[in-house]
């Protein structure tokens, strides 16, 4: 079993980046094209706690070479199976996610969470992301068999999650460009209807 863990401050706040997590697969993050499809399977909102539950089916092409696919599945397409609980009382979003294809030989079971950092002032507002991941080889046999398949697996996610923060710092940049330039209209437009 290996272990990947990941924290550091965003520079946006929690409001802006829970916002932008529902874009984080979207065309202005460039380092996730492996990502073809996100498929909300269920949403629902918890009247009395205010917390809003969705489970999601992230599709993403395989990056395994074309000579390994045939020994796992013989598929180029891989699924992960998502739930997110987005808490606005608590100004929290926790997301758990879990591989199902060669879930019969490797387990990668992830959570992240977005909290306000506690080194936030009121001027300058942000985000906390924490990412813990464990990674477990279930495929019989030698024990230096399945240590090597889990330190290749902990190699690839730690890479993968580079190009994650990249991305959705990209995604945070466009989100808070779209939505200013979309308030500055918005408040052009109730200037012009006063005058």
């Amino acid at each position: 079993m290996k272990f990947f863990d990941s924290s550091y401050d965003l520079d946006y706040s929690w409001e802006e980046v829970s916002t932008a997590n529902w874009r984080k697969y979207c065309p202005w993050n460039d380092k996730s094209t492996h990502v073809v499809a996100v498929d909300t399977l269920s949403r629902h909102l918890d009247a009395r706690t205010g917390i809003l539950r969705t489970e999601r089916l992230i599709t993403c092409k395989q990056s395994a070479p074309k000579w390994l696919q045939p020994f796992l599945g013989g598929t180029e397409y891989s699924h992960v199976y998502e739930t997110s609980y987005v808490n606005p009382g608590a100004k929290k979003v926790t997301m758990c996610s879990t591989n199902m294809t060669w879930s019969d030989l490797l387990s990668v079971r992830e959570t992240v969470v977005y909290r306000p950092s506690r080194g936030s002032s009121n001027s300058i507002e942000k985000t906390r992301f924490e990412q813990h991941a464990q990674i477990t080889a279930l495929c019989g046999g030698w024990q230096k068999v399945r240590n090597g398949i889990e330190q290749f697996t902990l190699e690839r996610f730690g890479q993968n999650a580079k190009r994650g923060k990249e991305g959705f710092e990209a995604v945070l940049e466009m989100s808070r460009k779209v939505f200013g330039e979309e308030r500055e209209r918005q408040r052009k437009e109730q200037e012009r209807i006063r005058l």
